[in-house]
């Protein structure tokens, strides 16, 4: 349980007034984290698979199968508050991670008092107040202010994008300020000031086989839901394919039941088009759509974050994204202008537009020729760089509390957690740059 881990930072040791010898003392501990994930399936059992597989800690995790996510919601910390008594012999955990499936506040309070007292982070995958709905009455919010209790019984709050926080706490205040009286409003601030945004990490994805002859091959890859804005993408293959230009198509992503009607309409409209249709039961599946693809095409008008195209991106395909949502954040477009090639406004048109100009390009030559590259920036979304900033993000928690709590008690009338932390991380809120990538 001691073995040494291979990071940390002489950062917030100097900030604290440490020593920095002193420091990595206590810092360079592997700590042993508790994880809980009440909805272990699709991103989130991804995200806990891949961080843990790569992480220099020691974890212990705790799930219930991703079946009924409000029920999960509902009973999430009933349920493994009762399993964790139920341990004869408890590791000694350090830290405990969950998800913003759990209702944090209730769990803390279900369980024995000397775990309830450990650092807490909660890691935000989405949300239930920008979460979106096809109509507005179907909205529950019981479950987004279960979303807000638990980030204000958390020790840090750790977003998937700043978009993601920025949207999350802007939706928090207008739904709050409906309340008739005693409005948390300061909580606002609160969660704010103690989040950190880590995007989550991929896979590294096969070098893609030498590309055969053949017509463009365009991909959309996505949920196969409203809020992924699949009519604009049929609309602009329509238009496309009248304009007489040739090219193949893939459409995959997870079905559902209650499903698009387009998607029944684009199948047989474009059979003759089609490579790949549907769910892919196998990543090697799935890696080979994304291998196989020229143009990786969103229209989303919701993502939290994109790591769809991100993996795409991976597997070499050139992503044409709208210009909104999170996809300019994990482009870096603010730092990187010259990325504005990959991006459209967001519209029908100009989406047919630059379709129809990279159509014609990929005729003479690479898609990617006069085309910044995005190499090395989407190996930075990589498990084994995310991995190591959030190992270093919890060792830093980890010790910033201990630390606080022990000069505290030794010393009463020194400064304050609150003054300390914001010493530590001068009003940023977030963790900083890791291999290129605001992390």
């Amino acid at each position: 349980m001691d073995q040494s881990c291979q990071r940390s930072s002489p950062g917030i040791a100097q900030a604290l007034g440490i020593p920095y010898d002193t420091a990595m003392t206590k810092q360079t501990k592997c700590l042993n984290i508790l994880a809980l994930e009440p909805y272990y399936d699709g991103s989130h059992k991804a995200f806990l698979d891949g961080w843990m597989a790569h992480s220099n800690h020691h974890w212990t995790l705790m799930t219930l199968p991703g079946y009924k996510w409000k029920w999960r919601m509902r009973h999430g910390a009933i349920t493994l508050a009762r399993q964790l008594r139920a341990i004869s012999d408890m590791p000694p955990w350090d830290l405990i991670v969950c998800s913003d499936m759990l209702n944090l506040a209730e769990f803390r309070g279900l369980i024995p008092r000397a775990l309830a007292g450990l650092p807490t982070v909660v890691y935000f995958h989405e949300n239930q107040l920008t979460y979106p709905m096809r109509f507005a009455q179907e909205r529950d919010y019981h479950y987004a202010m279960t979303n807000l209790t638990t980030a204000m019984a958390a020790d840090q709050v750790w977003f998937n994008s700043r978009f993601h926080r920025d949207s999350c706490l802007k939706a928090a205040r207008d739904f709050l300020v409906r309340m008739p009286d005693y409005a948390p409003l300061d909580a606002l601030l609160e969660i704010r000031d103690k989040s950190q945004i880590h995007y989550p990490g991929i896979l590294p994805i096969p070098n893609r086989p030498d590309r055969t002859p053949g017509p463009c091959r365009i991909l959309w890859a996505a949920r196969w839901e409203h809020d992924k804005n699949p009519d604009d993408f049929f609309e602009a293959v329509r238009q496309v394919r009248q304009l007489g230009l040739d090219f193949r198509l893939s459409v995959i992503g997870q079905r559902f039941q209650d499903q698009p009607r387009s998607f029944k309409i684009a199948h047989t409209e474009f059979s003759d088009l089609i490579d790949d249709w549907g769910f892919q039961t196998t990543r090697q599946d799935y890696w080979q759509c994304l291998q196989h693809a020229d143009i990786a095409v969103s229209t989303a008008h919701h993502e939290f974050f994109g790591i769809g195209m991100i993996e795409a991106m991976c597997a070499g395909a050139y992503p044409l994204l709208p210009e909104r949502l999170s996809y300019p954040e994990i482009l870096n477009l603010d730092r990187m202008p010259a990325h504005q090639c990959f991006f459209y406004d967001g519209a029908v048109p100009s989406l047919v537009r630059r379709l129809t100009e990279l159509i014609q390009k990929g005729l003479s030559r690479s898609l990617w020729q006069d085309t910044p590259s995005i190499e090395s920036l989407v190996h930075t979304y990589h498990w084994t760089h995310r991995a190591a900033a959030m190992d270093q993000a919890l060792a830093s928690h980890f010790f910033t509390q201990h630390w606080i709590h022990d000069h505290s008690r030794d010393n009463p009338g020194n400064q304050t957690a609150g003054q300390i932390r914001d010493e530590a991380e001068p009003g940023s809120g977030e963790s900083p740059d890791v291999d290129g990538v605001h992390a």
